[in-house]
């Protein structure tokens, strides 16, 4: 369906990209793209929709009008409710479609046509773009940071019913989110980009293995805790936690016996994103001889 290889972008002396192995969406594909700020996972949407120059090779089996985009930040007129902007965009009348009334009650936007585009929050301004963007039905969806400035709550309502809309259904999508959780319900494959630079690409179970081993537990990190799991294999991780890989279910019935007996609390995961993106950098990292700590 996509195919981008030895894709290059440069702003004056900054190299924003320089991707050199193919990387493939195939029909079906949920594709997390994850990366540090400036890791270029924005510049890449825009150099797939030429959007921003580029030297390198993007070939799409799909027409442009086949592709439905999400961007960071949307504007609409202020002049009307958004009732009629979203009837004027779509050049249907919403009493008169039923999947478009289907969509509005589905996002529970019902009560917010009458409401001028400023006047909605960011939840409802987001599930407005999302409602224009599923009405395309498109084969193939870029979202950049949907949930960008929302509350926790107002996040995870919103990824759920996405996950709810999109589960059977063969549309392929890229996401752009620097949220775990979210690809964690959203995503089957990740591309982890650093500084322009592809790090790993491929399935989550697969990069999990790769990187964290059969599963990992995750507990708070604390002198306590530090003693408590001295001789167990640590992963890179955030400051504020502990991750522990094991790599055999005997070894983590042994760990967990252990936890638990000295009333621990800690999480038990077998796709943990952030421990994926962590251990990617801290083996790309190792090569120049540093680790994530630094």
């Amino acid at each position: 369906m996509l195919t981008i290889e030895k894709l290059h972008v440069q702003f004056g002396k900054f190299t924003a990209l320089d991707i050199q192995s193919p990387i493939r969406v195939e029909k079906g594909d949920r594709v997390g793209i994850i990366g540090s700020n400036g890791a270029g996972k924005s510049t890449l949407i825009k150099s797939i929709l030429g959007l921003v120059p580029y030297q390198g090779t993007v070939r799409c089996q799909l027409k442009p009008a086949e592709i439905a985009v999400h961007m960071q930040f949307n504007g609409y007129t202020d002049s009307m409710p958004v009732k009629y902007i979203m009837e004027a965009v779509l050049q249907t009348k919403i009493s008169g479609n039923r999947k478009l009334q289907e969509l509005i009650a589905y996002f529970e936007f019902e009560n917010c046509l009458k409401k001028k585009y400023s006047k909605l929050s960011g939840g409802q301004k987001q599930r407005f773009t999302i409602i224009m963007i599923l009405m395309q039905d498109a084969p193939l969806t870029f979202y950049d940071e949907v949930t960008s400035g929302l509350d926790f709550e107002t996040r995870q309502k919103l990824v759920e019913k996405l996950a709810e809309w999109y589960a059977g259904r063969d549309s392929s999508l890229c996401m752009v989110s620097h949220y775990y959780e979210e690809l964690e319900q959203l995503a089957d494959k990740l591309l982890i980009l650093d500084e322009g630079k592809v790090i790993d690409y491929g399935g989550k179970e697969e990069l999990f293995q790769k990187y964290c081993g059969r599963s990992v537990l995750i507990l708070e990190a604390c002198e306590q805790n530090e003693r408590l799991v001295r001789d167990c294999r640590k992963l890179a991780s955030p400051a504020h936690l502990l991750v522990l890989s094991c790599e055999t279910e005997e070894m983590e019935e042994q760990t967990v016996s252990r936890l638990v007996r000295h009333n621990v609390n800690f999480k038990r995961s077998n796709n943990d994103i952030e421990s994926i993106y962590c251990n990617a950098c801290n083996a790309k990292l190792a090569y120049r001889g540093e680790s994530y700590a630094d």
